[in-house]
């Protein structure tokens, strides 16, 4: 039993700082991927001709206003995402933005998940749609602008839920 106790204090100790390790590693996420979504989007925004024939090609819908939102979201997520502003919002807005860009252009790779995982991985939106789910998920982290603004700005006031009624 005492190893049993030792082995628990042990997982303890190790997940208490590994705590400490979580919003460093979420401001590189955000840093890094927010700089490669800055160059995306800045790409496109200044090849908006080829965006707009890659999409025109994928039949989407209304390809050149298409071309000009995704490389909007793209180079404009890209900043909120690295100073870490409505970063949720725009995580949320990202994601959605990636799993289209795999159900369109990438769809070979989006169906080979379980057959050919290597291919789903190789994809493009692969390694922007999981960074953009980390921050989703977990959040900006204590190193973001989000932070800050929660600390200047009370909080709402909670609302009054009624009781459960059986």
């Amino acid at each position: 039993m005492n190893f049993l106790l030792r082995l628990k204090k042990l997982y303890n100790t190790l997940f208490y700082y590994k705590s400490f390790g979580q919003s460093p590693f979420l401001l590189l996420v955000r840093l890094y991927w927010g700089w490669q979504l800055i160059q995306s989007g800045w790409g496109k925004l200044h090849h908006l001709e080829k965006v707009t024939e890659f999409f025109t090609s994928l039949n989407l819908p209304m390809p050149a206003q298409t071309a000009v939102a995704i490389s909007c979201l793209e180079f404009f997520g890209g900043i909120f995402l690295a100073i870490g502003l409505l970063s949720r919002l725009t995580a949320l807005a990202l994601t959605i933005n990636l799993i289209v860009a795999y159900i369109t252009s990438d769809r070979e790779a989006l169906f080979s998940i379980f057959s050919d995982p290597d291919k789903f991985y190789a994809a493009a939106p692969y390694t922007f749609l999981i960074a953009s789910l980390i921050v989703l998920f977990f959040g900006p982290g204590k190193f973001a602008v989000d932070t800050l603004l929660n600390r200047w700005v009370p909080a709402l006031p909670a609302e009054k839920k009624p009781p459960l009624a059986w």
